[in-house]
């Protein structure tokens, strides 16, 4: 094993599987029964490049930069459809320039929090929604992003992180259900500026 590099690291139980029991009966936890926890892996370092990074796959986005895409603007993009959803929407907000989150430019990062609003906004207009939650996983790609993803109205064990788990397990949108969400979250989105584009086609 690499050198571990903190007292963090060296306290935990490399090999061993954690008890899955603090999650179990929790009203927002989607399993129940004898639930088996993977060994804890060890840790990889130094971590591998993420796409975008120098020696990483190169970036998705800067790459097809309208792939995906239901709406845009001079500076944001939204994309949906990459991928089947369960959820009434899941969408992706990035910015038409590479930047992480840590160097994003002041003027930039002073659209950001309306940005949030305005998507966020634009997803409850969909009769299915009940909330739209936020949230930022880095480990995949540079490019920074945040990930939307509409709660279903009065679904509430999908309440809280777990419900990027319940898109993975619920019946897929139909497409056309799909083309008319993004449709309306597009045209929601124009109201303010903007403009919709490829509707989530790549």
């Amino acid at each position: 094993m690499t050198e571990l590099p903190s007292d963090y690291h060296r306290r935990l139980p490399y090999g061993e599987r954690m008890s899955a029991e603090p999650l179990l009966g929790g009203p927002f936890f989607p399993f129940e029964g004898d639930i088996q926890v993977v060994p804890l892996a060890d840790p990889v370092l130094p971590e591998p490049p993420r796409r975008g990074e120098p020696g990483g796959d190169a970036c998705p986005k800067c790459a097809d930069p309208d792939g995906y895409a239901i709406w845009a603007d001079e500076q944001w993009s939204l994309k949906a459809g990459f991928q089947l959803s369960g959820l009434p929407m899941v969408a992706l907000l990035e910015p038409r320039e590479h930047y992480r989150l840590d160097n994003l430019p002041p003027e930039l990062t002073a659209t950001l929090g309306p940005m949030i609003q305005r998507v966020a906004g634009a997803i409850q207009r969909i009769d299915s929604v009940g909330r739209t939650h936020f949230n930022r996983w880095g480990d995949g790609s540079e490019h920074f992003h945040v990930w939307f993803l509409a709660r279903p109205a009065g679904m509430m064990q999908l309440r809280g992180a777990m419900i990027a788990a319940w898109d993975d397990m619920l019946p897929k949108l139909p497409a056309e259900e799909f083309a008319a969400n993004a449709r309306l979250v597009a045209a929601a989105l124009s109201e303010g500026g903007g403009e919709p584009v490829g509707l989530g086609r790549h």
